[in-house]
């Protein structure tokens, strides 16, 4: 089995984050791709970036899911995942959608822990989306400048960790997500100091992906995620058009 997981963040630390996270979840003989998004920011926190990197996940998925059995959106947020699932004629998964679904198996609210306030409203809104909100126990999040990614664990893990203890105490969760690529693994290195179950977006999208794959699902060929309609385009790469128009204007 091979898996395509893409980071619509620029950021290598992070990319490398994620690499780690996802070999010590993956089956033995399950093999990863890795890829950075090519343009965009270090870490996404608004709206309009996770549109920038919706577009930059797309294009990345184009270029590369040839040969590969799923894919991974590997940010919290899940820039483009719907429209990859449209486009792709294999199983897309993002980490929000993953870790929310696992986490729901395992308590009732669900407390999020994040690294940055201003995220706070694109993370509620796509809880919202997945049809989750009556369970969101809260947000919460570092309040603070990250001046470097790639290293906001080693930085703020003690305040994190904090972070998780109030959300079970004042918001009542009764399981968290740490969420975000940047976090990719903290879950796995502190589990043993919170006291509820904690889930990790990175590992819970690979197994979700893995079990897709066992399942073998059929592309759809009718309803909104059936391949997107022949239409004329210009300005995208080849890869990409070809799978979202297939009509190329000279």
């Amino acid at each position: 089995m091979k898996l395509l997981i893409v980071n619509p963040n620029i950021s290598q630390s992070v990319t490398d984050l994620i690499a780690t996270e996802a070999k010590r979840s993956v089956s033995a003989t399950t093999q990863l791709t890795l890829r950075t998004a090519a343009f965009g920011v270090a870490y996404i926190e608004t709206r309009a970036e996770a549109a920038v990197g919706a577009y930059a996940t797309l294009n990345e998925l184009a270029e590369h899911y040839a040969g590969h059995d799923a894919a991974i959106v590997a940010a919290f947020g899940d820039p483009g995942l719907e429209a990859a699932r449209e486009m792709l004629p294999i199983p897309v998964v993002g980490l929000t959608e993953s870790a929310l679904m696992s986490a729901a198996m395992l308590g009732g609210r669900i407390g999020i822990v994040a690294i940055s306030r201003r995220i706070r409203a694109w993370y509620s809104e796509t809880v919202d989306r997945y049809g989750m909100a009556s369970r969101l126990a809260g947000v919460r999040c570092l309040d603070e400048p990250l001046p470097n990614i790639g290293s906001v664990q080693q930085d703020k893990g003690e305040q994190l960790v904090a972070l998780c203890d109030a959300a079970v105490r004042e918001d009542g969760a009764d399981v968290l997500i740490i969420a975000g690529a940047p976090l990719a693994g903290l879950a796995r290195s502190v589990a043993e100091r919170i006291p509820v179950p904690v889930v990790d977006g990175v590992s819970c999208a690979v197994h979700q992906a893995e079990l897709l794959v066992r399942l073998s699902p059929h592309k759809a060929t009718a309803g909104s995620y059936s391949a997107p309609p022949e239409k004329s385009w210009t300005g995208l790469s080849p890869a990409l058009g070809q799978l979202i128009g297939r009509q190329r204007i000279s």
